[in-house]
């Protein structure tokens, strides 16, 4: 009986709040992609950051669960219907729109949770922005053209956390290199001119 009212009550949370539903998902979710990540690194219990994960899950909870139910209610309201065309309509929207300011978030994001400066994050997205990106039109289009046009909007955030794993592993590997123009095969942006006269 206490196990059923519970369960109804979870159902009710989510049902009033379902962007409490993406929240939770990433809190788990996001720290899983950097813990996989760190074990393809090869990092063993004694080598592992937990507070690299731990960043993770704060970043995906508060700050990618919030964005993408913000966006996918806004396409969702944009275009209404269900159908193949407005799924793909909303991907080539979304992949030039959303896709890099969500880049550019994590990026100087990740950077302001790790207690580095403005600046640095603006330093890495430089380097690893279009890198990042690229890989992201391979992906994105595909899973949010399915999302859009056959998964019902209360399980979007959901369907696309799952498949967010994968691309979160991606992530922490391009976040944890190092600023090496070698590895990510780079040139250097030169130095701003110098205002002196």
């Amino acid at each position: 009986m206490a196990y059923a009212s519970m369960a109804g009550r979870i159902r009710m949370l989510n049902t009033r709040h379902p962007i409490i539903k993406g929240m939770v998902s990433y809190a788990i979710l996001w720290p899983c992609g950097s813990a996989i990540q760190q074990v393809i690194e090869g990092k063993t219990l004694e080598t592992f950051d937990w507070k690299r994960c731990f960043r993770f899950s704060i970043y995906g909870a508060f700050v990618v669960a919030p964005m993408l139910h913000g966006w996918v209610r806004l396409s969702s309201t944009m275009w209404p219907a269900t159908s193949l065309k407005i799924g793909l309509i909303k991907a080539a929207v979304e992949q030039v729109s959303y896709g890099p300011f969500a880049m550019s978030c994590f990026y100087v994001g990740m950077n302001l949770l790790e207690f580095k400066s403005l600046n640095d994050g603006i330093e890495e997205l430089r380097l690893k922005f279009w890198p990042t990106f690229k890989v992201g039109v391979c992906v994105w289009p595909i899973v949010q053209t399915i999302n859009f046009s056959m998964v019902p909007e209360r399980n979007r955030v959901v369907f696309v956390s799952i498949i967010s794993v994968m691309w979160t592993t991606y992530l922490a590997y391009m976040k944890s290199l190092e600023d090496d123009t070698k590895v990510l095969k780079l040139k250097p942006l030169p130095p701003p001119p110098s205002t002196k006269t």
